[in-house]
């Protein structure tokens, strides 16, 4: 792949939106070609899916209904927009990614490696180069939510665990995924973040800044 593949996770509410916004004027000032998309979905089949995946009418939804169903979404997503994308050399922006099914369904529903098993197949060995995980309480994150999804009305215990499963995978791969203190302010966080984003990309940016003092 020659592109950059860069995922945001954490609870709702944990301000995920607000800087992938800006990451975008970031990267779009440094003349970079962005692809910005978001799971469940990014395509016309996995909206689709999302629809019924966040159906707060879904109750009576299958933990492993619900896993698989969040594995087809990634898998469309990955064939039609990730993988083309980065071929091409863009840098993706992605909102959640497979981290995602494997604290919310592998941890939060108990369900365990078999929601590995199944995201190892959908995403083709596609992993992003650098994972941004937005660490706030749950109980603070809920706080912030105005309108929740079948998810999102889980008790707080599920979100616990959730947070806990997200903490542990922040453990096991520390080159990947970095720990972003999401109760700090707006500023704070988006420099620790283009901080990190310089670094990967870094020469990338030095060839960039080249090519426009040329031009």
């Amino acid at each position: 792949m020659q592109g950059y593949f860069i995922s945001f996770e954490g609870p709702d509410g944990s301000g995920k939106s607000t800087q992938m916004k800006l990451i975008k004027e970031f990267l779009h000032e440094k003349g970079f070609d962005l692809v910005i998309t978001r799971e469940p979905g990014g395509t016309r089949i996995s909206e689709k899916i999302r629809e019924i995946i966040l159906d707060n009418t879904h109750t009576e939804m299958d933990y492993i209904a619900e896993a698989l169903l969040y594995a087809a979404s990634r898998a469309q997503h990955v064939s039609q927009v990730i993988i083309p994308a980065l071929r091409e050399g863009k840098v993706v922006i992605c909102d959640r990614f497979v981290d995602s099914s494997l604290v919310y369904q592998g941890v939060g529903r108990g369900l365990g490696a078999c929601v590995k098993e199944i995201n190892d197949i959908a995403i083709r060995g596609c992993m992003p180069d650098i994972t941004f995980l937005f660490k706030i309480a749950p109980e603070e994150s809920k706080k912030r939510i105005q309108c929740e999804d079948r998810l999102e009305m889980e008790e707080m215990d599920y979100h616990k665990k959730v947070y806990k499963g997200y903490l542990q995978l922040e453990k096991e791969y520390p080159d990947r995924i970095k720990g972003i203190n999401a109760s700090r302010s707006v500023e704070e966080i988006h420099k620790e973040i283009k901080g990190y984003l310089e670094i990967m990309l870094g020469e990338c940016l030095f060839t960039k800044k080249k090519e426009d003092d040329v031009k």
